[in-house]
């Protein structure tokens, strides 16, 4: 009664916490979650008494229509339930009818309940199956019943992060990766699907000696036997779970030799620590190592020197820039040049053959070798195109219509084998740096596939703050609130990401500051990679933010202009005058005309029910701002918030004078020029580096999707006269969106 009613007071406190009553001590915001869990690793035979109080929990909040409540219990529940080392099949049940109910509620809730429903089927039919999954995915552990692999690649800016909080994260992750190795991962996999099957009449204690004792290679065995038994006992559909038990009573017995389950002394149930996942940290900095790295978790160092490892999949020269130490991708990179005119007079001469073998050798003269490959069509990309532009765990598209005469393709199609959960820690500019790079990567993609149909690419962001002003932070003049706006938004949206990962935003600075001791490292490593692993475990709902791409115009005509995206804002700043004539023609102008430049503005203004109404505007301002990220969760994030700062003139007895107002409106696409090309500054994503000088124009859109345009011109060409999308067209994602992973996604 004592420990049932201190797990209660523990989890009514985070129910608090969602109601916005933060604990007292403002140290513990965040911790709450993690506290619950530990309290539970170190006394596993509890993890029945939380997860009955969870589920009283929910019910009640489903009586009460506390919907703001059922996602993170039901996080917290499922989390326990996968670690737990038995619960009782009535416990599971009721959890499962739970998340049926949640089938006729709107999204965000139906799609988590009918993922957890999904779930729970799997863990009633062959108990311990969600632990064995996670471990064999995240460990990329060898295993031919379930092949899927998954990892968690951290991004982080070191020109926006001080170096100590770069240091401090690369040195913990290290830390968590050196303690564990395959062996122990597989030793856990058995030890927990055992005890899940047999309960507390398995000798928890005698197993986890035998497994210590064997040799690496029959550890393996028995895992891959285990492996084998509960995904059978799926496959079946659970029709005989006696047999299922009689299967892994036999590993059981097997392992232990002449030590009968019976016989094991009922000390309760122990629990088996989850493994932490696979965690990789990166300094960003290069334009394309987010491409390179999940191209090498693709085709890692070992096999990317195999033959015929990469078939026709990437070109040798963009290996040869993945892996330049790589002697068998520079020799096939030379080896696709041709030197010679491909006329066949001028090869060289050859001596006269004799009659047998001048076919033979006519044959080998009029077979050209050493050309240069010809790139696959862009049909025989599209299906894969379409299942990735469209965010991560998108399915494969059905049959394309096909032209009269071409064969069926007879390969079968390819699986995505691979996760690849990439988390981007700093601010907004941070993820404008991620909103270019994605970009990138589908330009790629569109123009030779490889990514998409292989790797389910999932997007995370936990916002840093450092207690002192980084350099580029002090340049940006931007305060840490409004260096965070995506965060923000994802917290008002989602309030459980507002609890766990917003909360962080000042945690992680302060815990890399610490001076090092036995007790920093103690709780770096049980509560930094702990929070990392469960939000790249639980948070799989996304947060699509649009794209826009912008065209910038330069005052030179000679030089080309720039194309770039997007994702949370645009400043536009009139720039100095550099010239000195331009200088004394601005000082003779201000005084009759006032500050700023003339601009004309053309967009499409964006008014009541989402209509669009035509906006064109000739006026003298400062600058402007737009904003892509809404103030409330409630409104549209397709739409930018533009705010131009006017001139107005006011004549009056005492003189002329200016005054500033601000003109706000939305908008979708807007083009602004200088009609004296008096030029002016642009800087994207609140990043100083991102600034485009000597601009008299520019051209805001929301980016299309890479995929999408290729098709588009494609279809252009045999259909002129329609502007209308056509044919397979229709079905491709049009906007190029940046998902970003949440706990709920947007709750309304």
């Amino acid at each position: 009664a004592e420990v049932e009613s201190d797990i209660l007071r523990r989890v009514r406190a985070l129910l608090r916490e969602l109601d916005g009553h933060h604990p007292s001590c403002q140290s513990d915001r965040g911790m709450l979650r993690w506290t619950l869990h530990k309290k539970i690793d170190q006394n596993p035979s509890t993890s029945c008494v939380l997860v009955r109080i969870l589920v009283k929990e929910l019910e009640r909040a489903e009586r009460g229509d506390f919907r703001h409540y059922i996602i993170p219990l039901l996080h917290t529940l499922m989390y326990t339930l996968i670690q737990a080392p038995c619960i009782p099949d009535e416990l599971c049940a009721r959890v499962y009818d739970f998340c049926k109910r949640l089938l006729t509620l709107p999204k965000p809730f139906c799609t988590i309940g009918l993922d957890y429903a999904s779930r729970l089927q799997v863990e009633r039919t062959a108990p311990g199956t969600l632990y064995q999954r996670m471990v064999i995915s995240e460990q990329s552990l060898r295993s031919a019943p379930y092949p899927y692999q998954e990892k968690i690649f951290i991004f982080a800016d070191p020109e926006l992060l001080p170096e100590a909080i770069c240091n401090a994260l690369l040195t913990d992750t290290e830390a968590a990766q050196v303690s564990q190795s395959p062996r122990g991962c597989m030793s856990c996999v058995v030890t927990h699907a055992l005890q899940a099957a047999l309960g507390d009449t398995c000798d928890i204690h005698s197993l986890r000696a035998r497994l210590q004792a064997l040799p690496p290679g029959d550890v393996e065995h028995w895992f891959q036997q285990v492996v084998a038994a509960m995904e059978c006992a799926w496959s079946e559909g659970g029709s005989d779970r006696g047999q299922h038990l009689a299967r892994l009573e036999r590993i059981y017995h097997g392992l232990l030799g002449s030590l009968p389950a019976g016989n094991a002394p009922r000390e309760g149930l122990q629990g088996t620590p989850l493994p932490k996942p696979t965690i990789s940290f990166h300094l960003w900095t290069e334009d394309e190592q987010l491409w390179k790295e999940l191209v090498l978790f693709l085709r890692p160092l070992s096999q990317s020197c195999e033959p015929d490892c990469l078939g026709q999949d990437l070109d040798p020269m963009e290996m040869q820039d993945i892996l330049p130490e790589c002697h068998c991708c520079e020799q096939s990179r030379f080896s696709v040049l041709s030197t010679d005119s491909g006329i066949e007079r001028d090869l060289p001469a050859q001596e006269e053959p004799c009659a047998p073998c001048a076919a033979d050798t006519e044959h080998s003269r009029l077979h050209r070798k050493g050309g240069i490959k010809k790139k696959p069509s862009p049909l025989d990309s599209v299906a894969f195109l379409q299942a990735g532009s469209g965010g991560p765990g998108g399915k494969l598209p059905g049959k394309l219509p096909r032209s009269s005469g071409t064969p069926p393709e007879s390969a079968a199609p390819l699986q995505r084998l691979h996760t690849a959960r990439v988390l981007l820690l700093g601010d907004d500019r941070v993820l404008g740096r991620l909103a270019r790079a994605y970009h990138s990567l589908r330009k790629r993609e569109a123009r030779r596939v490889f990514l998409t149909p292989r790797l389910n690419l999932q997007f995370y962001h936990i916002p840093v703050v450092p207690g002192q002003p980084h350099p580029s932070a002090a340049a940006d003049h931007a305060g840490p609130e409004e260096l965070c706006e995506v965060a923000r938004y994802l917290g008002r949206a989602d309030p459980w990401y507002e609890s766990n990962i917003n909360t962080l935003c000042h945690v992680i600075p302060k815990l890399a500051t610490m001076p090092s001791s036995p007790s920093r490292a103690l709780v770096t490593d049980l509560f930094l990679t702990d929070v990392i692993a469960y939000y790249a475990r639980m948070g799989t709902q996304p947060v699509s933010f649009q794209v826009h791409a912008v065209k910038v115009l330069f005052r030179d005509p000679a030089q080309e202009p720039a194309e770039d995206v997007f994702l949370t804002e645009l400043l536009m700043q009139v720039q100095d005058s550099a010239s000195h004539r331009e200088l004394s023609a601005a000082k003779r102008k201000t005084p009759l005309d006032g500050p700023g430049i003339d601009l004309t503005v053309t967009c499409r203004k964006v008014v009541l029910s989402d209509r669009q109404k035509e906006l064109a505007l000739a006026l003298r301002s400062t600058g402007l701002l737009m904003k892509a990220i809404p103030a409330d969760e409630a409104e549209e994030l397709g739409c930018l918030r533009v705010t131009i700062t006017e001139i107005i003139r006011i004549n009056n007895l005492a003189g002329r004078s200016f005054s500033a107002v601000a003109n706000r409106f939305k908008t979708r696409n807007i083009k602004i020029g200088s009609p004296e090309q008096r030029p002016f500054m642009v800087r994207l994503d609140k990043d100083s580096r991102r600034t485009y000088r000597d601009v008299i124009g520019l051209e805001v859109s929301p980016c299309l999707e890479p995929s999408y345009c290729l098709q588009k011109t494609r279809s252009m060409k045999f259909s002129p006269r329609k502007t209308e999308d056509v044919g397979l067209v229709k079905y491709l994602p049009k906007s190029l969106l940046l998902p970003i992973n949440t706990f709920a996604g947007v709750i309304q």
